[in-house]
């Protein structure tokens, strides 16, 4: 079996609003924030902005993993075919060999030639590692491939980079369960399995944590798609923290011989680097 993993890379995911926007929707959205609680004080007197004070402000980039695979599997297998016949027929002749009829039909035994190509790709929150395939909208906006170094100076700049909770090589494991197929096969001529993708996304979230009567509510900007949510999270723990290359991209050659069910690690050859040319 010939197992090609794809080069990980990092990709950013460009800003599409500022700051000014993001501050602006999630300002919006401040009473919704604080839930009922807030909206019943509105009906008596409602608040005024001056009763709201952002007491903290954060652009992070957020991770998600975008793993793609194909599997090619080429194979012979025996099956017996049955052919209705008459009644009166006693025998059949296919190719120069004759079958005898039973009971109205007659069995042929053959070598059948299989061949399965199948794709499949898959998308994890880089913070739960839960399976998340709504992430695949991102796809859809620009995103540039970016060095852990550059990632890094982000940080610099005062931005909050998450690191994914779900490392690349636990992720390929887990692809790589899942593409192989059980096959009913008396010989196999070709068994390929492509990881073709091996990407981490970062997208940016603006997040604004207002305070009302002593109480705190966090408001959530998608940078990205201009979408404004409430009852987000903020990351002060990772303020000013930098990211280590080596957790991120950590997938290996030999951090792919990992137990598959069912197959012989002996006949797997790990092959890194696949370059497939360009990926969404």
């Amino acid at each position: 079996m010939n197992v090609e993993l794809a080069e990980e890379r990092i990709l950013l995911l460009a800003d599409r609003f500022s700051i000014e926007n993001a501050e602006g929707r999630a300002w919006a959205k401040r009473t919704e924030a604080f839930g009922a609680l807030a909206k019943l004080g509105g009906l008596i007197s409602k608040p005024k902005d001056e009763d709201y004070e952002i007491v903290y402000r954060e652009r992070r980039l957020q991770p998600f993993w975008r793993l793609s695979a194909q599997t090619a599997y080429t194979y012979e297998r025996k099956r017996d075919h049955k052919i209705k016949v008459g009644h009166e027929v006693q025998s059949v002749a296919l190719f120069e060999n004759s079958v005898l009829a039973a009971n109205k039909e007659v069995t042929f035994s053959v070598t059948e030639t299989c061949k399965e190509n199948n794709r499949r790709e898959w998308f994890f929150d880089g913070l739960t590692k839960a399976a998340a395939p709504n992430l695949k909208s991102y796809l859809q906006y620009d995103a540039a491939p970016i060095s852990v170094d550059a990632l890094n100076d982000q940080t610099r700049t005062g931005a909050v980079v998450v690191p994914p909770q779900a490392k690349s090589s636990a992720l390929t494991r887990d692809v790589l369960s899942q593409v192989m197929p059980k096959i009913e096969a008396d010989k196999i001529l070709e068994e390929k399995v492509q990881i073709d993708a091996i990407d981490l996304y970062y997208r940016p979230v603006y997040a604004f944590r207002y305070r009302w009567q002593g109480k705190e509510a966090v408001v959530e900007f998608d940078a990205v798609t201009g979408d404004a949510r409430t009852g987000g999270a903020t990351f002060e723990t990772y303020v000013g923290k930098y990211i280590d290359p080596v957790f991120l991209l950590d997938i290996g050659a030999e951090a792919a011989n990992m137990f598959i069910p069912g197959v012989n690690l002996a006949k797997i050859m790990v092959v890194k680097g696949l370059k497939l040319g360009a990926k969404a």
